[in-house]
């Protein structure tokens, strides 16, 4: 998708520089329509189209010894630095949503564990209880209740 982007950008800027007199001296139009984006030496048709100033000769967008005169290969460096970044910030972007989201899962399964954990310590002191109070044949089965709540609150919740 890069590739395309550059092609195009690399033969309208043969076609505007052949097409205009003075090399660089024509402005280069950045012109986006249904989402792509095309550079021309005339305003766009269809679609928002924003004029691009000529850089300035010998500039040095990364270091780079540029040659003056060369607009269209300075105007392609300096594009594809714009998209890197572009590509870097809505990665990182990416990145921080999807540790957001892993943090609000993590979150919701702590809760709904803790609830759980509280719900079984309940259960294990009502059945507690009911045995303390039992009296006759029906203590006995308090009391296995009772244990069995005991045994699935630690097996649940360790600790």
């Amino acid at each position: 998708m890069i590739r395309s982007h550059f092609l195009a950008f690399f033969t309208a800027m043969t076609v505007a520089t052949l097409a205009s007199a003075p090399a660089g001296a024509a402005p280069v139009y950045k012109c986006t329509h249904g989402g792509k984006v095309s550079y021309g030496d005339r305003p766009c048709a269809h679609g928002p189209s924003m004029a691009l100033p000529p850089p300035a000769a010998g500039v040095d967008p990364e270091g780079k010894n540029t040659v003056p005169g060369n607009d269209a290969r300075t105007l392609l460096e300096i594009e594809k630095l714009r998209i890197a970044r572009e590509q870097t910030a809505q990665r990182a972007a990416q990145r921080q949503e999807r540790q957001e989201r892993a943090r609000q899962r993590a979150d919701r399964a702590a809760g709904a564990r803790h609830k759980q954990c509280e719900r079984l310590k309940l259960r294990q002191r009502w059945a507690a209880e009911d045995a303390a109070r039992a009296r006759g044949a029906k203590r006995e089965a308090a009391q296995l209740k009772a244990r069995r709540q005991a045994e699935a609150l630690a097996v649940e919740c360790p600790a």
